[in-house]
């Protein structure tokens, strides 16, 4: 049966798994660590930097380093969340071709599907280097609250990685898939997902043959623990321009340097009631002096910053509680996901609301990766009794006149799904009608996203209001949306399947994959050089060490310092091999050195 991975693409951190024997598993990267920073760097030298080595870099080379892409992904340039990216990140943001965004790595333009696509493609190698063969196929989860465009772009993410996305899933939703997995119950749970950069709540009914039914989703994507962080941030700016009269925003290696306490200190508070933020010589004055930073930052005083982001949350669950049509207690369980979960604070406002104790069973960081997986056995295996039943988590629906959103699919409708409604013309002998699709909230249709449009023409003359047209809305299981515009009495028909855009044509995401294919012949051939200059460098070391005694010992017979001269030959060429950075030369060079090296270990030890 074909591999499936699953893959959390987080704003902070990325997590894959998969099901081996009917299991779900966490893999592991090099470094042992269940999840990945997603972050990406470019070096000086123009090499790509992914996930932990990328962070370790972070504050020498802020200004290309890229971190929280998600937040970005998928969004237009002139929207509020972009906007204020642009003001309060250490990288540059740029408007791209599309009215989309673009990120500036040492002046060379790169896409936030691009930059995604960079952490998808190590989440494959950490999955290819366990599995020792190769994926290409995946389950890619992303918040419940992503609109359509959103979508689209983590999934020309996936396939600029060099990876057939077979399915886009919700994070809570893929959490409960985990939570309930083998467990045989019938629940109503809530799933409350607060991550690094995003908020959602999922309310699912749980049945006991493998059905899993989401009655009603919603969220905030942007708000996580990359906002808490924010409010540290602001905390010890102001704190020491009121001393030294000085912004250190202005600074970018400054500003990365604040990010990281302020993460790590939201992370102490949650198993310690204070803790010191010291940052030596952070800048220096205009006379030349290196000044500090030094505060002690209480839970107390963490909670103040954060309290109306948490509070916001808590909102947002008793807004899905009454489109769920749900009270409180017909909640059986309250399941945390995100690392945001782990603040007491957090916990504390989540148990007030639901008035329960939020279940503990499931690991915060992992769960989503792992119910991707459990997604993806269950699309590649007919023997999985499994059937995910999930809402759209926006409203559908047309522009009508006067700028008004007319809404044919409400929000938290199963899918898949089909509605028809019928409109009249707005002008007398109107022969065409321009159908614009849009999804949102807002009775504005200009507050909402358009997703895409269409026009129906030749209809006959008539007074406004007498030509009928019929709009039929439709979304499959995959969540594509097909809209038809019929005129009632000439069954004269137009559609269109809404393809949603991540700014990306179809040219440039070809170009990013060969892109992407070239960068990852290079690194594995880099990290192979690596793995192999290291073997060699360690058995130089141990030939060096063991020459005098050697030499001591067989020295006087002719043999014996032929054997000699070969072992220093065999060692400057694999030096040699080694400064040309020639991979294929220096493996050939380690056979001739392990040689070398038990000959003289052999010789050492008959003394």
């Amino acid at each position: 049966m074909e591999k499936v991975i699953g893959i959390d693409l987080g704003t902070t951190n990325s997590c894959v798994a998969i099901v081996e024997n009917g299991t779900p598993v966490v893999i592991p990267n090099r470094g042992g660590y269940k999840t990945t920073p997603s972050m990406v760097a470019v070096t000086e030298a123009g090499k790509r930097l992914v996930g932990h080595i990328a962070k370790r870099q972070a504050i020498t080379n802020a200004e290309n380093t890229v971190y929280a892409a998600k937040r970005l992904i998928g969004r237009k340039w002139n929207s509020p969340q972009v906007k204020n990216a642009v003001a309060t990140s250490s990288y540059r943001i740029v408007e791209g071709p599309h009215n989309d965004v673009r990120i500036v790595l040492r002046e060379k333009d790169f896409s936030v599907p691009e930059i995604s696509a960079m952490v998808l493609q190590e989440m494959k190698v950490i999955a290819e280097d366990y599995l020792g063969e190769t994926v290409s196929k995946a389950v890619v989860t992303v918040p419940a609250y992503f609109n359509d465009n959103q979508r689209q772009a983590t999934k020309d993410a996936g396939e600029i990685a060099g990876l057939d996305v077979i399915r886009i899933i919700n994070e809570p939703t893929a959490a409960a898939l985990s939570y309930g997995f083998g467990r045989n119950i019938e629940k109503t749970v809530a799933v409350y997902d607060f991550g690094g950069g995003t908020f959602d709540i999922s309310v699912l009914e749980i049945g006991a043959h493998g059905v899993f039914k989401v009655i009603a989703t919603a969220g905030d994507t942007f708000l996580g623990g990359e906002d808490i962080d924010a409010r540290i941030i602001d905390w010890l700016v102001s704190g020491f321009q009121e001393e030294n009269g000085i912004d250190l925003r202005q600074d970018r290696m400054a500003l990365q340097r604040l990010k990281d306490a302020a993460e790590k200190a939201k992370c102490e508070l949650s198993s310690v009631r204070e803790t010191e933020v010291n940052l030596p010589f952070i800048i220096s004055s205009g006379r030349n002096e290196a000044l500090h930073l030094q505060r002690t930052l209480t839970r107390q005083t963490l909670e103040e910053l954060s309290d109306d982001l948490i509070e916001r949350t808590v909102e947002i669950c008793k807004q899905t509680l009454e489109d769920a049509k749900l009270t409180k207690s017909e909640i059986e369980e309250v399941v945390l996901v995100g690392g945001m979960t782990r603040m007491p604070k957090v916990q504390q406002s989540v148990q007030a609301f639901f008035e329960r104790e939020p279940s503990k069973g499931v690991h915060p960081d992992e769960v989503v990766a792992l119910g991707a997986a459990i997604q993806g056995a269950a699309l590649v295996d007919d023997k999985q009794e499994m059937v995910l039943l999930d809402v759209t988590p926006h409203a559908l629906g047309i522009m009508t006149f006067g700028s008004y959103f007319e809404e044919l699919i409400p929000q938290n409708t199963t899918v898949p799904t089909h509605r028809t409604k019928i409109f009249t013309t707005s002008r007398d002998n109107q022969t065409a009608v321009k159908i614009l699709v849009m999804q949102g909230e807002s009775q504005r249709a200009e507050e909402n996203e358009l997703l895409g449009e269409f026009i129906l023409t030749g209809l006959r003359r008539a007074p406004k209001g007498q030509i009928e047209v019929e709009v039929t809305f439709e979304i499959n299981a995959d969540g594509i949306v097909s809209v038809r515009a019929k005129d009632l009495e000439t069954c004269l028909e137009q559609s269109i399947q809404v393809t949603a855009t991540s700014g990306l044509t179809k040219e440039e995401i070809k170009a990013m994959m060969d892109n992407a294919k070239d960068d990852l012949v290079d690194r594995r051939t880099s990290e192979e050089f690596e793995g192999a200059k290291q073997e060699a460098e360690k058995l130089i070391a141990e030939i060096e060490k063991l020459f005098p005694q050697v030499q001591q010992i067989v020295a006087s017979s002719d043999f014996g310092r032929d054997a000699i001269e070969k072992a220093k030959a065999i060692v400057d060429k694999a030096r040699a091999a080694i400064d040309r950075r020639d991979v294929t030369s220096v493996k050939e060079q380690i056979e001739g050195l392990t040689r070398t090296h038990r000959m003289f270990k052999g010789v050492v030890a008959k003394t």
